[in-house]
């Protein structure tokens, strides 16, 4: 019988559910000390409205309960979701000593998983939304481009503990946010596919692998590993995208010595990546980011330097206008505690008061500074050992102490030449410093108030 146009157009339209049913999807979770997050993180993924048709639990490198934790999960699941019913084999492999540490456990995991349409990378921290997964399939099965999309990261609000790690994981979540934002409001582009929460087309992986002569997906020899592969699967000519509504909550550093290990390890692979594929379009935001970084930095420390330097000639003279960017800077901040989903009296107080967000910058400066001065270094850093350490409360205090040192003695030194400056070479540097951190600042203000009033188009983050 001859479809009429309506009938053809609904028998071509496959219905995405069905797709999304009829694929299969395998979860890999490399854990590593995480015996008091990993039952959560599995229960996640046993109530999603899609689960994974399995779930790969990398146990390694634990001296904690993680594998106990994890195994009473061990073996088939029979789900159900309304009509939909599903079957979930939660496999728990205790692999013992791994010198790859993650990179080895997401590569025993895809061995394991590389029969399957997808593979869900997920932390041993994180927890998935309840349609997480069927949000990141819903986009994957209707567009064959994407090489791999990742949730939008939030951090679980309830868990702070004391005013400290609640000041460390608000800052977090600021930064999360405003980097989620920009990579939405460039048509979905993620820089980034990361490993908390992204789902990656097991196609696109071997075609990949197939491409740059590895036979896993996964190297080690890169910081950030998560950040290579998203390069490697957009040069294989893959779009690698962040989902518009699936979310999910990622483990926080609640010190700063984890803290610092962290961002260290991002910032070092991040900036090592940049110098070597310099012009590649995934890593556009992060150039972005450094730069921002290092002019943030620049304009603080040059205020700092000349308002002292001023006022120990007493010459210091304040303008109203200086009260402009700390202004535009606030009215951003709120904007992104606006944007964020479920945003508390907490985060617009974080935006209002502005000293939170200087202090955590300021902290984000020295993370900054210590990558790059590895990388210029040529520095051999086990970046992945001082985390584990450092999470583990094993990071030693030496070398803040010896930089603590250091920066005072540099102080010093350029405070006793400062004052047997002639007078007039004193007016000079003051007098360029200033016109130069005017331009600066100028340059500041305009890009932020290019971000205050650019189009958020409904997203939230």
């Amino acid at each position: 019988m001859e479809s009429t146009p309506v009938q053809l157009e609904e028998l071509l339209k496959i219905p995405s559910q069905s797709r999304i049913n009829t694929s299969s999807v395998a979860a890999i979770i490399p854990a590593y000390n995480e015996e008091d997050s990993i039952e959560a993180t599995i229960e996640s993924l046993l109530s999603q409205t899609r689960p994974p048709n399995a779930v790969f639990v990398m146990v390694n490198n634990c001296t904690d309960e993680t594998f106990y934790v994890a195994n009473a999960f061990a073996g088939v699941h029979e789900l159900k979701h309304r009509e939909d019913r599903f079957t979930c084999e939660v496999v728990v492999v205790d692999m013992g000593t791994n010198e790859d540490k993650k990179v080895g456990a997401l590569n025993l995991g895809w061995s394991m998983a590389e029969g399957y349409d997808y593979i869900l990378g997920v932390d041993g921290d994180t927890v998935l939304d309840k349609k997480c997964v069927q949000h990141l399939m819903s986009e994957m099965v209707e567009d064959s481009r994407i090489g791999g999309i990742s949730a939008i990261y939030g951090f679980d609000q309830t868990a702070i503990k004391g005013p400290g790690g609640g000041f460390l994981v608000r800052s977090q979540r600021f930064q999360f946010a405003g980097f989620n934002l920009d990579n939405l409001l460039r048509s979905r582009n993620m820089a980034v596919l990361g490993g908390q929460c992204s789902l990656l087309s097991v196609t696109a992986m071997r075609r990949t692998m197939e491409a740059n002569h590895q036979t896993a997906p996964w190297v080690t020899d890169s910081e950030i590993e998560d950040s290579l592969l998203s390069i490697q699967l957009r040069t294989a000519g893959y779009r690698t995208k962040i989902s518009s509504a699936a979310r999910a909550n990622v483990g926080a550093m609640v010190t700063l010595r984890s803290l610092n290990a962290q961002q260290v390890k991002w910032n070092a692979g991040g900036v090592e990546l940049m110098l070597q594929n310099p012009t590649h379009p995934n890593l556009r935001l992060r150039w972005r980011e450094n730069i921002g970084m290092f002019t943030n930095l620049l304009s603080r420390i040059m205020f700092v330097l000349l308002v002292s330097a001023a006022l120990s000639v007493g010459v210091f003279h304040y303008d109203w206008w200086w009260l402009i960017p700390p202004v535009v800077s606030i009215i951003l901040n709120l904007r992104i505690a606006m944007a964020m989903k479920d945003h508390t009296f907490r985060d617009v107080s974080y935006a209002l008061f502005l000293i939170p967000g200087e202090i955590y910058m300021a902290i984000r400066g020295v993370h900054f500074i210590e990558a790059w001065g590895q990388i210029i270094g040529r520095q051999e850093h086990d970046n992945w050992a001082a985390q584990a350490n450092a999470e583990n409360g094993a990071a030693k205090g030496g070398k803040v102490a010896l930089a603590f040192v250091a920066v005072v003695a540099i102080l010093g030194a350029m405070t006793y030449g400062w004052l047997h400056l002639d007078p007039l070479i004193q007016a000079g540097i003051l007098s360029v410093g200033w016109i130069s951190l005017a331009v600066l600042t100028i340059i500041q203000t305009v890009v932020m108030l290019g971000k205050v009033f650019r189009n958020h188009k409904g997203f939230k983050v």
